[in-house]
């Protein structure tokens, strides 16, 4: 357990230098904002493109990962709902809280530390993770609430929106690039490296750097989100993993240890946008990601042993 600690020490190492530069104000918000564009639309983009450009198709989708994955998830977002409608909020706001007491910060901090945690044979997993939390549960979540404020649903928004989100975008580029076998020239293999290899520091800096504005409002609900996040969300995947679906153990490691993640940071971005419970999301952002500095290598540990 200490020797996992110590080892992802240097990331949260990373999110507290943000931090601690956002709260100064020697790193504003304008400045953490156009750092995560440049590591969302280039830096992360070129590491997943070059992920999936190199991995073989048969080791990122696996149907007994999907299942259980997919699976686990929606019990926890099912919880979340039914605990949310229970305590009378309405259809938005009870969506946007299941969606936070299930989604991951895969993208930023998942892609980055898992790999580097657990070897480089983790990358097909991690990378199935998030494209079901990308297309499938923020599909659903965007799908919710604007169906329930216009009263109709809409594919097209909907649509746009993936097709805008340059995660998706590279890993489909890789993806297509791997299935039609096409050689990576070296300077094009270099540069994606190279772009790809600013994607951990500045993807760290720049959690850090956004908690900084962020404060614990609304601790009740934000504190149930991070528990249904850090807690319940690896039990689901773990029980969905090991004991319904025959997944191999350690594509199922790195699934629970995916699911340990802190709520994501794009999930405040869509409870912002929609002006739905964007204090509570940020509230339960700050506190899972606090609290996630010791349950993270504990549930590693616990995986790796």
């Amino acid at each position: 357990m200490l020797e996992i600690f110590l080892k992802t020490l240097p990331f949260f190492g990373l999110i507290g230098l943000g931090w601690f530069a956002g709260r100064i104000r020697f790193f504003p918000a304008e400045a953490t904002a156009w750092l995560t564009k440049f590591v969302f639309y280039f830096a992360l983009s070129a590491m997943l493109f070059r992920f999936t450009a190199t991995l073989p198709l048969e080791e990122l989708f696996d149907l007994d990962f999907f299942l259980a994955y997919l699976l686990g998830s929606a019990l926890v977002w099912v919880i979340g709902f039914a605990v949310a409608k229970a305590r009378g909020l309405d259809l938005s706001s009870a969506a946007m809280e299941a969606h936070t007491g299930m989604t991951g910060n895969t993208g930023f901090l998942g892609v980055p530390m898992l790999v580097v945690l657990l070897g480089a044979q983790a990358v097909g997993p991690v990378l199935m993770v998030l494209a079901i939390d990308l297309i499938v549960f923020s599909s659903l979540i965007t799908l919710l609430i604007t169906g329930a404020r216009h009263g109709r649903v809409s594919l097209v928004p909907l649509v746009k929106g993936l097709l805008k989100n340059p995660m998706i975008v590279s890993m489909v580029a890789g993806l297509l690039w791997a299935g039609l076998h096409i050689p990576m020239p070296g300077p094009l293999q270099e540069f994606v490296s190279i772009l790809g290899a600013a994607a951990t520091p500045g993807a760290l800096f720049a959690i850090g750097a956004s908690l900084a504005d962020k404060n614990a409002e609304r601790i009740g609900p934000a504190a149930w989100l991070s528990f249904a996040k850090l807690v319940l969300h690896p039990v689901a995947i773990a029980v969905a993993a090991l004991m319904i679906f025959d997944v191999e153990p350690f594509a199922a490691g790195v699934m629970i240890a995916a699911a340990a993640l802190p709520v994501a940071g794009n999930v405040y971005i869509l409870a912002s946008h929609y002006n739905v419970a964007p204090q509570r999301v940020s509230a339960a952002i700050l506190i899972s990601t606090a609290i996630s500095i010791l349950t993270i290598p504990a549930v590693i540990a616990w995986v790796t042993g």
